[in-house]
């Protein structure tokens, strides 16, 4: 099978160079890779690796039966199974679908303490009980989670390395455009991205083939296994509503007012009745959560408003794969967005700063047409952003820019469908290089 380069390698082999490295916890939505990237990872760098999946093989629960030290673990492990075998300082223990035996981070301790083993646990659905995982290991453990396909993997899928990404950053820098060339081969893959999404079954399909057959169905059961996860992991929670309020992001987004109203959920919905729902989804990875400021200004945690908020997929993928039979085939054999390519390229650039480490807000002005689609900041500015799906006027962000009244804005960004450009403060650059943004933004501290 096709192994698929990802951004979890480069982390991984860089914690296998720590001389004194913690157990390591790998969290992320399901079918995001965790468990693929961490074997891969493990046939590459030990002689000997101890895989137990706590999922396909419950009766593993039971190796705490006597403690949690990492030798009565071991000698419970080898009781269970007489074929594996622990060698000191070769092996990895790999402790699979955490979020069904969140017991076992008890154990991460013991086995730092101990040394003998490198320890890493993989799941989905970890952040919706993390802190009781937290609880158990807190000091003893490192952190990494994982996402599906960035735009910057999808280019390595497709062939590309890295002097192709420095090269679009060093264009980004200079606010020189792309030649023609550039522009027509970046755009074609960004559509098909777009029109994909990141979970990895999909792009492998898409690079074995080079076609989007099969695709859809492929994205189609990912959504089916996610309803699947509301139904089995939302303990004491309303999975109805939780559902509910998945369902209805698509149709939500693809009105003019993105802004997601909970009395559009069901008839007489109220707030405080899906008090949860929205974390829950957000915690599961499944939705990225972006909340209206209260004023445009740093700093900006604490500065919004927690029941006005804009509800995208964190993949956009799972967008596409909600839209009707014809929106579908318009999409895939006319690449025509129609109503939704807003939304989608909203949804996508979310997406993308959420995968580059980047928190989401937006701005709404209260009665008043002054809104501003994402904000991101330097070290001592606030950087307003604008998604526009060809490069129209951005009157938000110029009024943003121009107005006294908004100290900490001095220039502002606006993702388009076009080429390179800077007027008047305002950068633009294509929709496909949003995943480059933060790294932008560390280079280009003072403003214009």
């Amino acid at each position: 099978m096709l192994y698929l380069r990802r951004k979890v390698d480069l982390f991984l082999k860089e914690w296998l160079e720590k001389p004194e490295r913690k157990p390591l916890i790998i969290k992320g939505p399901r079918q995001v890779g965790k468990t693929e990237s961490v074997r891969q990872f493990a046939e590459a760098f030990y002689e000997n690796t101890i895989y137990i999946n706590f999922v396909e093989e419950p009766k593993y629960k039971v190796i705490i039966a006597d403690g949690y030290s990492a030798e009565d673990i071991i000698k419970n492990i080898s009781r269970l199974d007489p074929g594996k075998h622990f060698v000191p300082g070769k092996t990895l223990i790999f402790f699979d679908e955490l979020q069904e035996f969140p017991e076992i981070a008890a154990a991460l301790k013991f086995f730092y303490t101990d040394g003998r083993f490198d320890v890493i646990c993989s799941g989905s659905m970890l952040g919706i009980n993390y802190r009781r995982i937290e609880s158990n290991s807190v000091g003893y453990k490192a952190d990494y989670t994982m996402f599906s396909l960035d735009f910057e993997e999808f280019l390595w899928a497709k062939g590309y390395d890295e002097t192709v990404i420095l090269d679009m950053l060093e264009h980004m820098r200079l606010a020189a455009p792309f030649n023609q060339a550039e522009m027509l081969a970046f755009s074609a893959m960004f559509l098909d991205y777009s029109i994909l999404g990141g979970m990895p079954a999909v792009v492998r399909e898409y690079v074995e083939r080079g076609t989007f057959e099969g695709s859809l169905d492929t994205q189609r059961q990912l959504l089916a296994d996610y309803r699947e996860d509301v139904r089995k992991y939302a303990e004491g929670m309303d999975q109805a509503r939780i559902l509910n309020v998945f369902e209805r992001i698509a149709p939500q987004l693809a009105r003019e007012n993105k802004k997601f109203q909970i009395s559009k959920v069901a008839s007489g919905a109220r707030f405080k009745d899906y008090r949860g729902c929205v974390e829950w989804l957000r915690d599961a990875g499944m939705i990225n959560v972006c909340y209206c400021l209260n004023f445009p200004e740093l700093p900006l945690r604490g500065n919004y408003d927690e029941e006005k908020y804009k509800l995208y997929f964190a993949d956009s993928g799972l967008l596409v794969a909600m839209l009707d039979e014809e929106a579908q085939e318009d999409l895939r054999a006319n690449r025509n967005l129609g109503v939704y390519k807003g939304a989608l390229y909203e949804n996508i650039v979310g997406e993308a700063f959420v995968k580059s480490g980047l928190e989401l807000y937006y701005y709404k002005r209260e009665n008043s047409s002054l809104e501003e689609d994402f904000f991101v900041r330097t070290a001592s500015e606030l950087v307003p952003v604008e998604v526009k799906s060809t490069n129209g006027r951005a009157k938000s962000l110029r009024t943003l820019i121009e107005s006294d009244k908004y100290a900490d804005i001095h220039w502002g960004i606006k993702l388009t469908g076009g080429n390179i450009g800077m007027e008047d403060r305002i950068r633009t650059f294509p929709l496909f290089c949003a995943f480059l943004l933060k790294r932008y933004l560390k280079q280009e501290s003072p403003s214009p």
